[in-house]
């Protein structure tokens, strides 16, 4: 039997990082600068001049960044914030976090990403029920990002502010552009399984707005003003660790060889296997980072085809089985008034396949070979 390969390969990138990173580390601990230690600076420059943002600002987590956006720009009780119901709970939890209320709106079969007109219906919703649409949080959803040209003209006509939710996209472009620098801030995740990923949680915000970006850094440290004893506003602790800072600065030299290389597997990807499932497709102008690689697969048995795959040591993974507004967290918040059927169909039929930079050609075909066999033996089984 095959031996099981990894869903990210984690370890073929600490190969080929090879002392940097233990170099890096033993820095911080030589120096002792455990809390914004000299680190922070550096890769916040760093970053910023990677995505082209005036600003960025690192924190704790992608949840704490998605949190202080929203705590920069008060939102609280009686407000709405529209979000997509085909995502992880953060999205939505910030806003709960704030006693605001999360309107959950609709996406697209063929980006997985926010649908605008289901924007449309989410505002109406929100009204009707007495709310206060204030914000929309689009998600990039599997690295590709939204279609931000479609939804910054509705947020501009109904004057809400845009976040976007780069957890899972930070590197792609969109229309030229890298992503930081669309909407009032962008916020991503450094989560060890993201595509450029910490030894730990980690998050950034970026903008190009001077004014966010100081109520931000005074947020991120409990709302401090001048010193670390006069408090401004209520704030987090939210820093990121110095560690954490260190290891992203190594890993952001070879991240955009790491961009290519995810591009080329799911490129293989998609010719091997579009016959048999339907492969994501990136819209045109823009690029993804494939922080997942996500199948449909529509009328087949899902959890037999799982299982098939995991006998023969191979791994996957469903994002998301169920949307936010079918959970019991969210339930009864409201939706957009057509009832999220592309989400609720999506949660049936996606399934993601190993993706990572150091993924071989050899492994993509054992993969591949797999896929076939576990959905041809299911349509036998149909046939007969």
């Amino acid at each position: 039997m095959n031996a099981p390969l990894p869903f990210i390969d984690l370890a073929a990138q600490r190969e080929r990082l090879g002392p940097a990173v233990e170099e890096a580390i033993l820095r911080v601990v030589r120096h002792g600068a455990y809390i914004m230690g000299p680190e922070i600076v550096e890769l916040e420059a760093e970053l910023a001049a990677f995505c082209g943002a005036k600003h960025a600002l690192t924190c704790a987590s992608g949840t704490d960044a998605l949190a202080m956006v929203l705590m920069a720009k008060d939102v609280k009780p009686g407000d709405a914030v529209l979000c997509p119901s085909f995502t992880f709970a953060a999205t939505a939890e910030v806003v709960a976090w704030l006693g605001a209320t999360p309107v959950f709106v609709d996406v697209r079969e063929d980006s997985f990403n926010l649908d605008p007109q289901s924007l449309e219906l989410g505002l109406a919703s929100a009204r009707a029920a007495g709310l206060r649409p204030v914000g929309v949080i689009p998600v990039d959803l599997f690295g590709q990002p939204a279609d931000y040209d479609a939804v910054a003209p509705i947020a501009e006509r109904e004057g809400l502010w845009m976040l976007c939710d780069a957890a899972q996209s930070f590197g792609a472009t969109y229309r030229g552009r890298k992503l930081g620098s669309i909407g009032c801030a962008t916020a991503t995740s450094f989560f060890p399984a993201k595509p450029l990923g910490c030894y730990g949680d980690g998050g950034a915000v970026f903008t190009d707005d001077d004014a966010l970006d100081a109520v931000l850094r005074s947020i991120r440290i409990h709302g401090q003003g001048a010193d670390k004893y006069e408090n401004l506003r209520v704030g987090i602790n939210g820093r990121l660790d110095t560690i954490q800072a260190a290891v992203l600065l190594e890993k952001l030299k070879i991240f955009p060889s790491e961009i290519a290389a995810r591009e080329r597997v799911a490129r293989r990807y998609n010719e091997l296997l579009r016959e048999v499932a339907i492969v994501p497709e990136v819209q045109e102008g823009s690029t993804s980072v494939w922080a997942q690689y996500t199948l449909r697969i529509p009328g087949a048995d899902r959890d037999a085809f799982q299982a098939a795959l995991k006998a023969r040591g191979i791994p996957t993974a469903v994002y998301y089985p169920k949307p936010l507004h079918l959970q019991p967290a969210y339930a009864r918040h409201p939706r957009a008034g057509n009832g999220l059927p592309v989400s609720e169909r999506l949660a049936g039929e996606v399934v993601s396949l190993p993706m990572h930079p150091y993924l071989t050609e050899e492994a993509q075909d054992r993969i591949v070979a797999a896929v076939k066999e576990a959905l041809a033996a299911q349509r036998v089984r149909i046939a007969s």
